[in-house]
């Protein structure tokens, strides 16, 4: 096993994973806030870690902000000073149990991090690993999150076709999901990535008028893929918690999209939302299909310009 790893605990009864990444596609904070919010629910213990070595930048020009640790001084004395983190968490007891991975996707030395990793899942005799994340895109905030799907092992498919979803024809720079896809695939490693369509709107009639609004914390996207995963590994969670908050959201958002209307006529946001519903409605699998990798190319695009 890779000396990047530390395992202070192998529980036998892990055979499943989700896993999440501070990264770029963590629309809605479906890869970081989901694993977090499992983690936190589950009273999950910390069994390992992967080390950071190696794996992160501090600086690139114009862009440090974006990288640097960050530190809380109080009158010139550091009080705390932020680590990246890579660490895996099992939830469950001697019966039935699954485990929670939640990292920082890594900067360069992506073939040195993606071994640690799948070094440190085959150690603990996982047998399948979910990530999950989110991409937005301009889809109903009130309806069922659409989800994409990439796998590493073509025998895969077939069962993954049973969970409401369509898998992907992107072509362009590859996510850390798709990356370990890729790698899980050698070693016979049962890896897939479930990536939720989260709502993202732009009002705007002029450069003068615009109005934008994105989720941050998508509680609806999060709820639609625990029911797939609760489903697909036997999790027996309790997802009324996630259900109530994904409703709340909605409500939510209701309330301020109506609001927006009314203050700013001049945006058509009805306009903007019946457009939107109605294409969602009538859009066929290839149709949706193009809104995905338009929505992924776009990710990459927006990181460029940083």
């Amino acid at each position: 096993m890779s000396e990047l790893v530390e395992l202070w605990e192998k529980p036998s009864t892990a055979k499943t994973m989700i896993a999440g990444w501070h990264q770029w596609a963590d629309a809605g904070s479906v890869s970081s806030g989901l694993p977090q919010y499992l983690i936190d629910r589950t009273n999950a213990r910390h069994i390992g870690s992967i080390q950071p070595d190696s794996f992160y930048l501090f600086q690139i020009p114009g862009a440090h902000h974006f990288l640097r640790p960050a530190v809380k001084l109080r009158g010139g004395y550091r009080q705390a000073l932020a680590r990246r983190k890579n660490e895996f968490f099992y939830a469950g007891d001697e019966r039935r149990g699954f485990l929670v991975f939640l990292g920082e996707e890594p900067h360069l030395n992506e073939e040195r991090y993606a071994e640690a990793f799948l070094d440190a899942v085959q150690d603990l005799g996982v047998k399948r690993i979910a990530a999950v994340a989110g991409v937005y895109g301009q889809v109903p905030y009130d309806r069922d999150r659409d989800v994409s799907c990439v796998y590493s092992l073509p025998e895969m498919k077939d069962d993954l076709e049973k969970y409401s979803l369509r898998f992907s024809n992107y072509e362009g720079g590859a996510t850390i999901s798709t990356y370990l896809a890729d790698r899980a695939e050698p070693r016979g490693i049962e890896f897939f990535a479930f990536y939720a369509l989260v709502p993202a709107y732009s009002f705007s009639t002029s450069a003068m008028a615009t109005h934008q609004m994105a989720m941050d914390e998508d509680f609806k996207a999060w709820h639609d893929l625990m029911k797939r995963l609760n489903r697909m590994f036997d999790l027996g969670l309790d997802l009324s918690d996630l259900d109530r908050q994904g409703r709340e959201l909605v409500d939510t958002w209701t309330s301020q999209i109506d609001d927006l209307a009314q203050t700013m006529p001049q945006l058509g946001v009805r306009d903007y939302m019946e457009q939107v519903n109605a294409e969602f409605a009538e859009e066929s699998p290839d149709q949706l299909s193009d809104a995905w990798e338009e929505a992924l190319r776009d990710l990459f695009e927006d990181d460029q310009d940083l």
